[in-house]
């Protein structure tokens, strides 16, 4: 039994009552909207000022950070071997599914799903992310990174000004945690460094680039968008699904024998259709489909055939669709936030 996307979002966030309030003292537009175009903040010392709550853009990294198969190479062989065993157990080991803090996938903010407040000081900024209630503490007083840190699940970060970049470096993770919710994973080694530019006062550019020499040939980088979130607020969000785990028996298995010529007919390019905003963020746009070595892939993720039309995977299940001719048409994927349709390109 596959464990579908229900498995992926465990944090539950309960209701309350400042989803809506207004955010004192930011600057707005003359009919009383936030103005996101506005200068960006700075401290007293000149440097721009990052606190404020904030949103990542949807992207498909936090879900997998290999966004084409040819890419998934930048892994040495042993690190691809844990990914591989990681994807045929459906997230049986996932460190979140099991409530565990989610250590540098969470500098990803959720993919767009969840918040982060950060507060700055002159001498520390600190985030407070909405999901899972973790945090963390980077240091801007001029000191180092620990030499031989006791690794831990959120690591040591330290930052320091480029002009109007904030570069902070992080070190001394442990090596329980993914760098994605596929499955890709990291050593102690993993050294991270983040590139914060907040180009207005509603917008603010992230550069992550992960280096681990123990399980990546070269340093891997990604960049998101990150937006201001006015006139909201985080709400406590526990995990609280520690008391099922023990019924997350799913594997992957080989699935059901497929002609190899039914497999070649999905091969190709599909994009999203009037999808919801979550779908089309978190799992992307564009989805490439391809065979290797009689296996259909979606972009980096590994499709398990469960009939000739129906396929599941470590992100969640799909379904093909053709016409009266037997041309493919689309196809649906089916996550709990809701069904993603998308369309083969000509």
């Amino acid at each position: 039994m596959a464990i579908r996307a229900a498995a992926w979002f465990i944090p539950v966030t309960l209701c309350g009552q400042w989803l809506t309030v207004r955010t004192p003292g930011i600057p707005r537009t003359p009919g009383g909207k936030a103005n996101l175009t506005a200068p960006a903040p700075r401290m007293p010392d000149g440097k721009p000022d990052l606190s404020g709550l904030w949103r990542p853009a949807f992207n498909p990294y936090y879900l997998d950070v290999i966004q084409s198969l040819r890419d998934e190479q930048i892994f040495k062989p042993a690190a691809e071997a844990v990914f591989k065993a990681h994807l045929a157990e459906f997230h049986r080991s996932d460190p979140i599914t099991h409530c565990l803090p989610g250590g540098p996938i969470e500098i990803l903010g959720g993919g767009g799903i969840g918040m982060y407040r950060m507060v700055q000081s002159q001498a520390m900024l600190s985030l407070l992310y909405e999901r899972g209630n973790v945090y963390r503490q980077i240091f801007l007083d001029g000191r180092e990174l620990p030499q031989d840190p006791n690794p831990t699940w959120m690591g040591y970060s330290v930052g320091h000004w480029e002009g109007d970049t904030l570069v902070v470096e992080s070190a001394g993770f442990n090596d329980r945690t993914w760098l994605d919710r596929m499955g890709h994973p990291h050593s102690e080694d993993l050294r991270v460094t983040e590139r914060f530019r907040r180009v207005d006062f509603g917008h603010m550019q992230l550069q992550v680039t992960y280096d681990d020499p123990k399980t990546l040939v070269r340093p891997l980088s990604i960049s998101i968008a990150v937006n201001y979130a006015p006139d909201t607020d985080m709400l406590e969000s526990v995990c609280e699904n520690e008391r099922d785990t023990q019924h997350l028996v799913g594997g992957a298995e080989n699935g059901v024998k497929i002609d190899p010529a039914v497999l070649a007919r999905y091969a190709g390019t599909y994009i999203v259709r009037g999808s919801l905003p979550v779908i089309a963020g978190f799992f992307g746009k564009v989805e490439t489909l391809s065979v290797v070595d009689g296996q259909l892939w979606m972009n980096a993720i590994p499709l398990i055939p469960r009939s000739e039309t129906k396929f599941d995977s470590a992100a969640a299940p799909i379904e093909f669709f053709t016409d009266a001719h037997g041309a493919v048409t689309h196809f649906i994927l089916r996550a709990n936030e809701g069904e993603g349709w998308y369309d083969r390109k000509p």
